[in-house]
This record gives structure tokens, sequence and C-alpha cells, in this order.
């Protein structure tokens, strides 16, 4: 089985999969304070609880794919394979590594590596072009060419800055739970908060993929727009413009990381 691992800024998705089906997966908080060893032991008890999988460590996986916006967790997590996967193929996205995407960027070594294997699988599954919507810490938008390049992208913030902002900054506001309003219309301050949020984001979406999709192609219907990343759900049933929603994108582009560079080698 592969082992595919995901480190966001704020959470830290992995996944299991046999074949190409993913048979089991976790959301974990992403902490830069764990060690090689804590993630170790968190692994080893996440993993423990799968029916596939022996009670040792190295039990069950066959190889192990990694990509991580955050430097000293991708260093921990080496660590861990070192020690504790050594005979494990792992593969670390990092310069270097064979994606298969062209990076048509002025330094394509400032773009995450989550946003190249997103385009990588938003290549393999629905074709391009294609904008890949990707709801984390930042709402990141990701164009893919006809020809699988990766062309460009925006950053906005995400979701959660922005209600933490409205939090800190608001002399009478306050944190609120991400839920929908009984109405766009709020009746009070929490459910006004709450549509800003819901309903400005789902405006957001929309707008900057019409602008992204003109300059992508000559028909907007050639081109595919995927959402993933865990706030998306949230925002699917109000942004017109979202075609696709695949919230195991970033694991599935780890897979197809992991045969082109390991298995295919």
């Amino acid at each position: 089985m592969l082992l595919t691992i995901d480190v966001g800024n704020t959470h830290t998705v992995l996944g299991l999969f046999d074949g190409e089906d993913i048979v089991e997966h976790w959301r974990i908080s992403t902490d830069a304070r764990r060690t090689a060893d804590e993630l170790a032991v968190l692994l080893h008890g996440l993993m423990g609880m799968h029916p596939l999988l022996g009670d040792d460590l190295g039990d069950g996986i066959d190889g192990i794919a990694i990509c991580s916006t955050v430097p000293s967790v991708l260093h921990e997590l080496r660590e861990v394979t070192r020690r504790y996967y050594g005979d494990v193929p792992a593969v670390l996205v990092e310069p270097g590594v064979k994606t298969g995407v062209p990076i048509l960027m002025d330094n394509p070594k400032e773009v995450g590596a989550d946003r190249i294997i997103n385009s990588l699988a938003a290549v393999e599954l629905y074709g391009g072009p294609a904008v890949v919507v990707d709801f984390g810490t930042a709402t990141t938008f990701d164009a893919v060419s006809a020809r699988g390049e990766y062309v460009g992208g925006v950053i906005a913030p995400g979701i959660e800055i922005s209600v933490d902002a409205l939090g800190v900054r608001g002399a009478q506001l306050r944190k609120i739970e991400l839920a929908r309003p009984r109405s766009v219309i709020g009746k009070n301050t929490v459910e006004a908060m709450q549509s800003g949020i819901l309903y400005g984001f789902a405006g957001q979406v929309d707008g900057v993929v019409r602008r992204m999709v003109r300059e992508l192609a000559d028909d907007p219907d050639d081109v595919t727009v995927i959402a993933t990343g865990g706030l998306a759900p949230m925002v699917l049933g109000e942004a017109a413009e979202i075609d696709e929603h695949e919230p195991w994108l970033t694991l599935i582009g780890l897979r197809l990381v992991h045969e082109r560079n390991v298995a295919r080698s």
C-alpha cells in the first residue's frame, strides 16, 4: 500500500492507496514543532487502526509520497522515512523530482509543491485546460494549459484567515463558526458575518475563475474547474463556476508522482 502525506500550513492530510483506490484517509493539525519521532508515533497510531496494516510501523506500506509547504516538517518527515521506513521507496516532492508538469513561471522554484501536484492530478483526471481552486489556509487558483503546463495562478486569503481577521480587527465582532446562515440578509451579527464569508468567497471564486478561463481558452466550456481542499464543501453549492469536486486531488497527484519516480524507474 502507498502512504501519501500532504503537509499544508494548517492541516496535514494523509491517505492510504491500494492500487489506484484510496482506502483510508486522515486529517491532522500541522505542527512545525513535532520531531521525527513524534511524527512516527502519530503515524503508527493512525495506521494501527486500519485492518489491512500490521502492528509493525512498516507492515503493509510499500511506498511513501510526501509534499509539504512547511520546510521544517518536510525535514522531519525525511528523517521519519530514513529511520522507520528505510526499506520503503519514498518520494519527497522537491526540485529534481519528476512530475511531468512544465512550470511556465518567472521563477518555477516559487511555486508550492502542492500546486504542481494538484495540476498533475487535474490533467490526469479531467484533462486540460483546467483551473484548480484549493480552499486551504490560502485560497489558491492554479491554471493548467491544454498541454498540461502549469501557466500560473492566483493567491487570495483563505476563508479561516478572513474569519480570524474579522474577529481580531472588528471591535464588536468575534470569531464565528463557519456555517451557512438562514438567509443572505443576516438577522444578527453572527449570521451577517457568515453570509459575508460564504457568499463573498463564492463571488470571489466565480469572478476570479471567469477571468482565468478567458485567458486560458477561447471557449470557456473547454476548461474544467476543479475544487479541492478542506473548506471546499462550504462554497460548492454557491460557486457557479465549479465543475468538479475532488477532495483527494493532492493525494492522487502524490500517487502519480510516486509511480513516475519509483514504480516505473
